[in-house]
């Protein structure tokens, strides 16, 4: 029997699935995996029924049901300043990771560079190997995981096709701020170097820190690709649906890859979010929403022995046990779901080299409940 060339031959199965599969086995409070366990709005599930009992049950258009981009347009230049044309600049696609993997594949040549920040979501690097891309991987200044611009610049070659650039940042909760953007702009400007900019989180930043979306700067959209979620938006993240705003040449090629993929997608929820869109404080007040989360988990966990890293968005947060264990992230992630009942993602997984600073990754898109219920039995830990 044949055998198959793998693509990813150093690829297995995620940490996500193997700390979600023994949070299961071990009955363990699984805040390790980024979804909340707090119920939708009703309203925007009433809304799918009503598309549903319409009729909007065949396909839309390939770049997506028209009114809901048209109201994604509406948004951005609310937010941001944009001015982005919903016929030529958005495409809908199922979920923010699909955006991701077809801007890469749009852009990709065999041979291409593309610099990476680690610790980084763990879909980058096998988008980039399996379009033939090399990644160019850069740490985070631990411990406020900021860029360090300088090794940036030294890193750029004349193979350097793309930055990717994630923020509000996962697994680390850090930000862009007004200065990264002013480096960012200095490092790319006069170069064909394209940026991807993942912003899935957009709306879910805190201490009124403002969004630095690549849609506010003319100059930066130009070459980006801009990659959003609504799973995340809403609490619904097994929607799988997403989009991507831009410019209107570079998303002439992006959809034709996006055609010969997914083509469309769910058409009924497309038309209840173009309908929700229209309230806009459900977007506007998530990042107060799940900040009270974050604070309410920072003050339950001062009862334990971990130490909080900052997070001003996403929905997770650092904690260090330097000091505590000489346990690898990994090995004390397991048996802290073993043995005290909670699960959580180890960062050493979002580094290619395993890099190993005493950190674990809490989710705090919970009820209260849920993270009363970990803390209490985290408050034995260390004794």
């Amino acid at each position: 029997m044949n055998k198959i060339n793998s693509k990813l031959p150093d690829v297995g199965t995620t940490i996500f699935t193997i700390m979600s599969q023994l949070a299961t086995e071990h009955n363990a409070v699984n805040l390790g995996q980024g979804f909340p366990d707090f119920p939708m709005d009703s309203q925007l599930i009433d809304l799918v029924s009503k598309a549903l009992k319409s009729g909007f049950n065949q396909y839309v258009h390939m770049s997506g049901y028209l009114p809901l981009r048209e109201k994604i347009a509406e948004k951005v230049n609310k937010l941001y300043g944009a001015t982005v044309n919903p016929d030529t600049q958005i495409t809908v696609t199922p979920g923010g990771t699909y955006a991701i993997y077809t801007a890469l594949t749009t852009v990709l040549q065999p041979g291409d560079e593309v610099i990476v920040f680690e610790p980084a979501y763990d879909s980058y690097v096998p988008n980039i190997l399996i379009n033939g891309g090399i990644p160019v991987y850069i740490s985070l200044k631990y411990p406020d995981y900021s860029i360090p611009w300088d090794e940036v610049k030294s890193k750029i070659t004349p193979k350097t096709k793309m930055i990717m650039i994630n923020t509000p940042h996962n697994p680390t909760g850090s930000v862009l701020q007004e200065s990264d953007i002013q480096q960012l702009r200095e490092i790319v400007k006069d170069t064909n170097i394209y940026i991807l900019s993942d912003e899935v989180y957009e709306h879910l930043i805190f201490d009124n820190i403002p969004h630095q979306s690549m849609l506010r700067y003319p100059d930066l959209l130009e070459r980006s690709f801009v990659c959003f979620s609504f799973g995340k938006t809403y609490h619904c993240t097994g929607w799988k649906l997403g989009y991507c705003i831009s410019a209107e040449d570079t998303m002439v090629e992006f959809r034709k890859v996006h055609q010969f993929n997914s083509f469309s997608c769910n058409s009924p929820m497309q038309v209840a979010i173009a309908e929700f869109l229209q309230y806009e404080e459900a977007y506007l007040s998530l990042g107060h929403f799940l900040q009270h989360k974050r604070d309410y988990f920072q003050q339950l966990m001062k009862n334990t022995p971990f130490k909080a890293l900052p997070s001003h968005g996403s929905y997770f947060q650092g904690y260090s046990y330097e000091g505590l264990s000489d346990e690898s992230d990994r090995d004390l992630a397991i048996r802290l779901t073993k043995e005290y009942g909670v699960a959580t993602i180890p960062f050493s997984v979002f580094y290619h080299d395993n890099t190993d600073n005493k950190v674990l990754r809490f989710c705090f898109a919970k009820k209260a409940a849920t993270l009363e219920k970990a803390v209490d039995k985290l408050k034995t830990f260390g004794k």
